[in-house]
């Protein structure tokens, strides 16, 4: 008996003590829940103090963000304003610059940069001849971009109504190591273009570059040719410019020739062919897409044997290239021309080709080798012919004239035929292969 007590208190005794063990456990887990409790209760405390914190922060820039776009639509009302200010007074200038009782002939735009110098050259240079024709040709100043000088430069001469072109868009260019220049000088000509012939309803546009005087019957000879451009449609464009200018290469300051090769560097154009050019304008190079036959057509440029216009700029965007053998020594035209008094119908289509045909056949045919010196030792004009482009090239090397070819037409040509003066008076005419068939003349 005495046993089985002694074994059952010892039983209690586990018992109890396996009980007391228990619930220490239990306390001590209960302590560490409750203190992984109390932690999170905090953690949620701090994470909703910080979310108050959060929205607080929210509905500030919200605020921030509503004052934002009342003051984004008050600076685009302002600017709204201001944009229809500028117009109206560039309207205004364009008013007090033309004549309300007779239609300008064209207005001249002057595309500018960043050459304030250049730029002042040439305003002074058109001045000294537009001032007494200012009504038939305003003249405007398109700046592309903010440099400053050239802006004060422009806006210091009342004559003229100055055009800023602001373009903040990222240029892409289509290949590497292209010149961005190019795309940005693009994207300039079509808004300045667009500008002049729908906002300002211009007939007719020249357009000269920041880098050029002009002859002093500049405005003449545009106007005069004006009348052909409007009833020719066959004429695309009409230049001041000849690529073979060169002092050595000209002779008569009234001659004038169709080519089919676009000259460019101070040239004019009709509002309907800028109806053509402008929704499909080039991104780049925009005188070289004009002299792809995709988009002249087989329409002709007019073009004088004596420039009207002179390029001084060495320094631009084409880095100077052709400068010193090609720009530098062009003959700028100095001789005063009636042009009011001239008959100018020979150029029409109908009647070039056969006017051109003419003189071409009256030239004495010389072959082989020697050309210049077999030329020189004869008095008449004569008519060389070449096989192919590299043929063209090594003749044209041996003159001196310029080589270059686009899309299959050589600078100046006229049905392949390239023309320029040699010994002052005669002159030499590159004959293509197929020239001859095209002008109609029997070469057998």
């Amino acid at each position: 008996m005495k046993n089985f007590l002694c074994d059952f208190r010892f039983l209690l005794l586990l018992a109890a003590a396996a009980f007391i063990y228990i619930q220490i456990r239990l306390f001590a887990t209960q302590s560490q829940y409750a203190d992984r409790l109390a932690d999170a209760i905090e953690s949620e405390n701090q994470c909703t103090s910080q979310l108050r914190s959060l929205i607080d922060q929210i509905s500030l820039q919200q605020g921030q963000i509503e004052t934002m776009k009342e003051q984004k639509e008050q600076l685009e009302q302002e600017c709204g304003q201001l944009k229809a200010l500028v117009q109206e007074l560039e309207r205004k200038d364009v008013e007090r610059l033309t004549n309300k009782e007779q239609a300008p002939v064209a207005a001249v735009v002057i595309m500018a940069c960043n050459r304030a110098d250049y730029l002042e050259r040439t305003i002074k240079s058109i001045l000294k001849y537009q001032s007494s024709v200012a009504t038939k040709f305003p003249l405007f100043v398109s700046q592309d971009g903010s440099h400053p000088g050239v802006k004060d430069k422009a806006l210091s001469y009342d004559q003229l109504t100055y055009m800023q072109h602001l373009d903040y868009k990222p240029v892409q260019t289509e290949r590497p190591g292209e010149l961005i220049a190019y795309y940005k000088i693009a994207r300039h000509y079509k808004w300045a273009l667009d500008g002049l012939f729908y906002k300002h309803k211009f007939n007719r546009v020249i357009i000269l570059e920041d880098d050029m005087e002009i002859a002093p019957d500049f405005f003449d000879y545009f106007e005069a040719a004006a009348d052909l451009l409007d009833k020719d449609k066959s004429i695309m464009a009409v230049s001041s410019w000849n690529d073979n200018g060169q002092k050595q290469f000209v002779y008569d300051p009234e001659v004038l020739y169709r080519s089919d090769f676009f000259p460019g560097l101070g040239w004019m154009l009709s509002r309907s062919t800028w109806d053509e050019l402008s929704p499909k304008w080039p991104k780049a190079y925009w005188d070289d897409w004009l002299r792809l036959q995709e988009n002249h057509k087989g329409r002709q440029f007019l073009r004088p044997e004596v420039c009207r216009t002179y390029n001084f700029g060495e320094h631009g965007s084409s880095l100077g290239q052709f400068y010193k053998q090609y720009l530098e020594p062009i003959k700028l035209n100095d001789v005063p021309v009636d042009w009011k008094s001239m008959d100018l119908s020979y150029l029409m289509e109908d009647k070039y080709i056969k006017h051109f045909a003419e003189i071409v056949k009256k030239a004495k045919p010389v072959h082989g080798a020697d050309l210049v010196l077999k030329a020189r030792n004869i008095a008449v004009d004569v008519r060389i012919p070449y096989n192919n482009q590299p043929d063209f090239e090594r003749i044209a090397n041996e003159f001196g004239i310029f080589e270059e070819w686009k899309d299959g037409i050589p600078r100046t040509a006229y049905k392949g035929v390239v023309v320029f003066r040699h010994q002052n008076r005669q002159r030499i005419f590159l004959v293509g292969p197929g020239s001859l068939k095209q002008l109609g003349i029997d070469d057998s």
